[in-house]
């Protein structure tokens, strides 16, 4: 399955509620754009306005589209459309989306109702692990009309919702649009940002105009993108799994060591640039003592040890209280 981004001209949908302007399309598939580190990009416009507007790109991360994907899958039966936060950080113009996180809401007619404690508590939380990270808008995933055949990015109350994540974030949220209903082969993507317009000063609707949209993943992203693309079956040995890596890091450090001592001993000329990344490599090796290495592993052995003791407690627990459930139910 390919991700897609718009290549068009971006559209520009009007919400007061919303009046949509332009039916999005969408010509052109990236497929390797998340295994590449990079991305297919969309014209940035303000949709024949000409007013410059301050995000002027936006860059999502693999993970946040795999969280979008994973709402998706386990929402409610019967919603039409599912909502999050997004999390990441702003470079002047330039938004880069890094995580996401599920927010519960429900939408009846013009009313939307969103989980604004959850929301607090999850960002809480995420903040506790990622303290760099901050909110920089929210996410939804297409709504189908009331025909089921298609299915609309900006809907109704998405002034409504983008309003309240207005509140939530330092400076203009970024609202990205997951079309998640499959009806191509393609996923397609789009990011928006909202500016009123106003009629002698006075503001009667929302605009959500399209900017840029790019896919970009770092090392760790772009290998595991790789090892799903390529859909390569895992050992269910973990052992054999860690003893193969270990193989594999002593041949590459006794390949390392016999070229420094060749160079040393003359047989081979140096190269500077192959020096230096050797250094770096070294250098980022942290220095610690044997016994402190073998205090911190059995640390953190326990730690772990403690954890899957607790875990098993609680599933015993929940288990013990279906069980009373059922019988007090009867």
């Amino acid at each position: 399955m390919a991700a897609a981004l718009a290549d068009d001209p971006p559209t520009t949908h009007g919400c007061s509620p919303a009046l949509l302007l332009g039916t999005p399309s969408l010509t052109r598939s990236v497929a390797a754009a998340v295994a590449s580190g990079g991305g297919g990009e969309g014209a940035a416009s303000a949709a024949g306005s000409g007013e410059s507007f301050p995000v002027g790109r936006v860059d999502v991360h693999p993970l946040v589209l795999l969280s979008v994907l994973d709402h998706h899958t386990r929402r409610q039966e019967g919603a039409g459309r599912v909502i999050g936060t997004l999390l990441g950080k702003r470079d002047g113009d330039r938004v880069e989306i890094t995580n996401a996180f599920a927010v519960p809401h429900a939408e009846r007619g013009d009313e939307v109702a969103i989980g604004k404690d959850f929301n607090r508590q999850m960002l809480a939380l995420h903040l506790r692990a990622n303290p760099r990270e901050t909110v920089v808008g929210w996410y939804a995933t297409s709504l189908p009309d009331e025909s089921g055949s298609a299915h609309r990015c900006i809907a109704d109350t998405s002034s409504l919702i983008h309003e309240f994540y207005a509140g939530e974030c330092d400076d203009d949220p970024v609202h990205l649009v997951v079309d998640a209903s499959l009806q191509t082969d393609d996923l397609s993507l789009r990011a928006y940002r909202s500016a009123p317009v106003c009629v002698r000063g006075e503001p009667l609707a929302n605009a959500f105009h399209e900017v840029r949209l790019a896919l970009r993943s770092s090392d760790a992203e772009k290998i595991c993108a790789d090892r799903m693309a390529n859909d390569e079956p895992t050992s269910r040995d973990e052992g054999a799994a860690l003893k193969e890596s270990m193989r594999k890091l002593h041949g590459m450090l006794e390949t390392c060591s016999g070229f420094v001592d060749q160079v040393v001993d003359g047989t081979v000329s140096a190269d500077d640039e192959l020096g230096r990344d050797i250094s770096e490599a070294l250098g980022a090796v942290p220095r610690i003592r044997p016994e402190l290495f073998d205090k911190m592993f059995n640390d953190s052995l326990q730690d772990l040890l403690m954890v899957t003791y607790l875990s098993n407690i609680t599933k015993t627990q929940l288990t013990i209280a279906e069980k009373l459930n059922e019988t007090l139910g009867k």
